[in-house]
């Protein structure tokens, strides 16, 4: 028993090791993927059609306190920044689009809502953390990776946002 319990421990630590290897990091283009509008889901919505603008992309789950705590941060900057080129959407991960629902009756989303059932594109990425946040450029590179949401770091985050939405 000791010994199934050893390998299983070292299947984890090499899984993790490995995901954290393959995760998207600052610098590198989003990877293809496709998902399915929130609501919607017989609408596609392609990451790549948001080239040309700065990218808020956050993967979240209903039962992730810390995602509730982004959704009001998320709703200002869809407010104040979407003319000036910023396009926010927020991709649910839940397993069952209930539990979605029923977080937004809660959490209401003014900004781009996703689905992605199957978890294709969080597995592209590589999601290591609810919430999951990449700010991506005008040429779908992205320029910082945050895991998890922290209102200490809105600041910081605010300076990267101003900085890709005056670049080129």
């Amino acid at each position: 028993m000791k010994y199934i319990k050893q390998c299983v421990l070292l299947l984890i630590i090499a899984f993790v090791i490995t995901n954290n290897a393959w995760a998207i990091t600052a610098g590198e283009k989003i990877p293809d993927c496709e998902l399915k509008k929130f609501n919607e889901i017989t609408q596609s919505l392609d990451l790549k059609q948001y080239n040309g603008q700065v990218l808020y992309l956050d993967f979240w789950a209903s039962w992730c306190g810390p995602c509730a705590k982004s959704f009001p941060y998320m709703n200002k900057l869809e407010a104040s920044l979407k003319r000036r080129g910023l396009q926010v959407v927020a991709v649910n991960l839940d397993e069952n689009v209930n539990d979605a629902e029923d977080f937004l009756t809660k959490m209401p989303a003014d900004f781009t809502l996703a689905y992605d059932s199957g978890q294709e594109c969080a597995q592209s990425f590589a999601v290591q953390a609810m919430p999951s946040t990449y700010l991506i450029d005008r040429q779908g590179v992205v320029r910082y990776v945050r895991l998890g949401f922290r209102s200490g770091e809105i600041a910081d985050l605010q300076k990267m946002i101003e900085k890709l939405l005056t670049e080129d």
